[in-house]
């Protein structure tokens, strides 16, 4: 328990203080609240919290401020509450913003045709943070960099450090900042009834004052001479960046390895000329150039000439006739500096223009050939008899990739199959009498569908026996390199003929896995070849168990 030393007269002094030794709360106190959000003083409570010494005159001083205040009404309560809600400038005055209209005065030196130019801007005033910036329209090519003239910031009134408010802005008075002078002539709707709500009469709008430089531009020039046609600069501002584009067909089946490629034909009406594209295709194999024939003014008709020419260039003085958009109809051919283009189809704009200036000339699109029909289409591509190096798989790399890969393999059947091996006896179908009684043993490996050879030695027979062929894939006669067929169990029935790189074999017996693995496998598997192997294994094994019974 705490001893409250001021209770007992003690004076506040130095020396007469004591500390409380039941404290354990040692940090500061807040000072700020929060109330609907914005950070204010904290009122502090009346008895809990507050320094001893100032309770009583605190609790005094309220009393008297209460029965200094009169009640405004007599009997009831009022509903409205006395308080009110305090809300910040910067909430109150966010995203509005004052616009004025005005401009400035550009002098302009060392031109006979103008003194000055009126150049209009936008000012905007912020008034949460009392910040303005100028920004100027821009105007399509005008030649002058325009957009924002003065950055968002509080602009400077004076030299004493004094900045403009909205207080210092009306209508009719000139804004001077950084040494330029805008004259403000106008001001929006919001601004206006703003202005008039602070107590601020503005003055009567101006009109904005018409640039006299855009005036003159907008005046005729005085012509002397009767424009013709064949204005060039009338051309030029009329026909700018409008192309004429079809679509056609360059036949190059003439040339050796010629063909049929498409291109795309661009006429540009700004100064009559011509260029080709070559449309490329992926996977084509040609290199992507795609300008066939450079822009430029192609010559329809030239001027008889009676002395030999030096030079290939042609110059306008030999032209008797230039190439024009009337010359260019869909569904006709054309030559073009030697190279015959059918025209088989445009663009809408191309058909507008034409239905505009030329409507007796029908842009109908034609049907275009198609690329089967050509005889480069009907060309098959040949694939090369197999030339004895390495497998069919092999030589198929070499024609399909210029840089050899080596064929996939069935990984999955690889290790479901791995050491599982049919084997079966054959003999040499020869007909040397000396290959005659020679016996061979056939081992096919499921993992990789390929074939061993295995000669069994035969004693004076002259002979060496061992391994006949090493381990591969056999395709069978007249197997392609394009469709491949090789040999497989299906094939392999007791009594068949197999040919091995002209070699003939003749299958006569097989172990027990054989007709295992193939009955378990029956249904890819033909029912003559398992019939063979049933009735040849089925007669061994009769007649191992009479052998046996009989030695027993």
């Amino acid at each position: 328990m705490s001893w409250n030393w001021s209770s007992h007269g003690l004076p506040f002094l130095p020396g007469y203080t004591f500390r409380d030794t039941t404290k354990s709360a040692f940090h500061r106190p807040q000072t700020l609240d929060y109330r609907n959000g914005y950070a204010l003083p904290r009122r502090p409570a009346v008895g809990i919290g507050r320094d001893p010494l100032l309770s009583e005159e605190l609790i005094q001083q309220e009393l008297r401020e209460l029965g200094a205040e009169l009640p405004d009404l007599t009997y009831g309560s009022s509903d409205k509450d006395l308080t009110e809600d305090f809300i910040p400038a910067h909430v109150a005055l966010d995203k509005k913003v004052l616009r004025f209209y005005a401009y400035f005065q550009e002098d302009i030196l060392h031109s006979p045709e103008e003194m000055y130019r009126v150049r209009p801007v936008v000012i905007y005033y912020y008034l949460e943070d009392d910040s303005m910036c100028i920004i100027e329209p821009e105007v399509e090519n005008s030649g002058i960099p325009q957009g924002k003239r003065i950055k968002r910031q509080r602009l400077p009134k004076n030299d004493l450090g004094e900045c403009y408010t909205w207080k210092d802005l009306n209508l009719g008075m000139d804004l001077e900042v950084y040494g330029v002078k805008y004259h403000v002539t106008q001001c929006d709707v919001f601004t206006k009834e703003f202005m008039e709500s602070e107590g601020i009469v503005l003055n009567d709008p101006e009109l904005m004052p018409e640039d006299p430089y855009s005036k003159l531009r907008k005046k005729p020039q005085s012509c002397f001479t009767t424009p013709s046609e064949s204005d060039c600069m009338h051309q030029f501002l009329t026909m700018d960046r409008k192309v004429l584009r079809f679509f056609a067909l360059w036949d190059d089946s003439d040339c050796l390895y010629g063909d049929t490629k498409p291109v795309t034909i661009q006429y540009y009406l700004v100064d009559d000329t011509v260029e080709v594209r070559e449309v490329h295709e992926p996977n084509s194999g040609r290199d992507p150039f795609p300008i066939l024939m450079r822009r430029q003014r192609l010559a329809k008709t030239f001027k008889p000439v009676t002395f030999p020419s030096c030079v290939l260039e042609v110059t306008k003085h030999e032209v008797d006739e230039y190439y024009s958009p009337k010359d260019f109809q869909v569904g006709q051919t054309m030559t073009l500096l030697g190279r015959r283009f059918l025209l088989y189809d445009c663009d809408n704009f191309t058909k507008e223009y034409f239905q505009r200036y030329h409507p007796d000339i029908e842009m109908k699109p034609s049907e275009v050939p198609k690329k089967a029909d050509t005889q480069q289409g009907q060309r098959k591509k040949e694939i090369p008899p197999h030339n004895g190096f390495g497998s069919l798989e092999d030589t198929l790399q070499n024609c399909l990739h210029l840089i050899p890969t080596p064929p996939k393999k069935n990984v999955l059947k690889m290790l479901e199959n791995d050491h599982k091996v049919l084997r079966y006896s054959a003999m040499l179908d020869s007909p040397n009498p000396e290959d005659e009684g020679r016996r061979f043993i056939l081992s096919y490996f499921l993992s990789n569908d390929m074939i061993s050879i295995f000669e069994k030695p035969s004693r004076n027979s002259g002979i060496i026996g061992g391994k006949f062929l090493e381990k591969t894939r056999i395709p069978k006669p007249n197997s392609t390199v394009e469709n491949p067929e090789f040999y497989s169990p299906a094939d392999f029935a007791i009594g068949a003929t197999v040919e091995v790189f002209s070699h003939r074999f003749v299958l006569t017996d097989a172990d027990q896995y054989v007709l295992k693995h193939l009955e378990a496998n029956s249904s890819q598997i033909p029912s003559s070849t398992l019939e063979s192997l049933r009735q040849k294994l089925g007669l061994e094994t009769e007649r191992i168990h009479t052998g046996d019974l009989q030695d027993s």
